[in-house]
């Protein structure tokens, strides 16, 4: 019998470290056959040739697909979807997978779902379903999820949703988030080698900063992230690690800005422009607080029973734990989140805190799903209509 050829595409490291355990799964069965499409912010020389990790991690790319102009505008992102959609029809036209497995709602991710919509080649989508209002990849994601065959979510409320868009309960799947599995098999440094592999001395007082654009509200984002760097201004005595932000518009400006913060304040601030899963999820493990807008903060943060301050309007509509305090992009409400995450009663009630984003074990799981569920007539699909009268 012939192996079913998986084809898995990245664009981002984030998105690599979600997709890692997964690919690994995927290796490891002998009816699968792994197909690694690299694109994006991995090829790019100021995202850090993320590839490279990948090859280290001893994972064959079957193709390097050049897609990412040099630009963040609106215009330099739309071209580079354009060149994307070229790419993965020549690409997919080589591979000839029988499935492929796109995680997110990144614009390059929707270059590839397009390019496989049109060839006839179905999609599992994984963490369909979910909210972010403040961004374009709200609508990026739930378009997705329409030109998708199989779906995994990582919440019962997310199964919901992707049912509610016209998708049949019977291919939507609540397995959990895959990033959650990296905090049950990752061996997490110790401090002191975390400290030796980046070069920096944590203190008793550790922030991890991750800050993203927020792609609807482009006009005030220079705004929004000086005032998050003024309230990290009133913790002198706390050390901080802050990664770049990602390719989406205005990112570039966004770590400019960030790096001219570190480098005038060298010893106590430290940035980077990728840490790496393990890293990075370490370091989050010995920072008392998570600042900024990133997903981590709302998915693995709780899960690592660690504090998070989220900014702004970016994770807007997701399911968020007891662990994390919202607040506008204003130093006076950052610094009262800030204090109050830092707080000996809000410290202690971390222990307490549970993820609302599955149990660690998502990638077998859906990996077992891909290789059992059978492909014959996947491409047809009806819009599965709710019973309003039940409602």
């Amino acid at each position: 019998m012939s192996k079913k050829k998986v084809c898995v595409v990245t664009g981002s490291r984030a998105e690599y470290g979600l997709l890692y355990w997964l690919m690994k799964e995927i290796w490891a069965d002998s009816q699968l056959e792994l197909q690694l499409i690299v694109t994006g912010a991995h090829l790019a020389p100021e995202y850090g040739l993320t590839y490279q990790k990948i090859e280290d991690d001893n994972f064959f790319i079957n193709e390097k697909l050049e897609m990412l102009l040099s630009s963040d505008t609106a215009v330099g992102m739309a071209k580079s979807l354009g060149l994307g959609i070229i790419g993965f029809a020549d690409a997919f036209q080589r591979l000839r997978p029988d499935l492929l497995v796109l995680l997110g709602d990144r614009y390059e991710i929707m270059a590839a779902a397009q390019a496989a919509m049109l060839a006839q080649l179905p999609i599992a989508h994984i963490s369909g379903g979910e909210s972010t209002e403040g961004v374009i990849d709200e609508a990026i994601r739930h378009a997705i999820t329409k030109m998708s065959h199989l779906h995994f979510v990582a919440n019962e409320s997310y199964r919901k949703r992707v049912i509610q868009l016209g998708e049949d309960p019977q291919r939507v799947f609540n397995y959990g988030d895959p990033a959650l599995d990296n905090l049950k098999k990752l061996p997490f440094l110790t401090r002191k080698d975390l400290e030796n592999q980046i070069n920096f001395q944590l203190g008793q007082l550790n922030f991890l900063v991750t800050y993203h654009p927020v792609t609807l509200e482009i006009k005030s984002m220079e705004a929004g992230v000086r005032e998050l760097l003024a309230a990290l201004d009133k913790y002198t005595k706390a050390k901080v690690i802050i990664t770049s932000s990602n390719s989406d518009m205005g990112g570039r400006a966004i770590s400019r800005l960030l790096q001219q913060y570190a480098n005038m304040r060298k010893g106590r601030v430290l940035f980077t422009i990728s840490l790496g899963q393990l890293k990075y999820l370490s370091a989050m493990k010995y920072c008392q607080v998570v600042i900024g807008n990133s997903s981590s903060g709302i998915v693995e943060a709780p899960a690592l029973k660690t504090a998070t301050v989220n900014i702004g309007n970016r994770q807007q509509g997701r399911l968020k734990a007891a662990s994390i305090i919202d607040c506008r992009e204003d130093r006076r409400e950052i610094i009262a989140a800030i204090d109050r995450a830092l707080s000996p009663d809000f410290q202690n009630k971390l222990s307490q805190v549970q993820s609302l984003y599955g149990d660690c074990n998502a990638s077998e799981r859906i990996k077992e799903k891909l290789k059992e569920f059978d492909l014959r007539g996947i491409l047809r699909k009806k819009f599965y209509d709710l019973d309003y009268e039940q409602q």
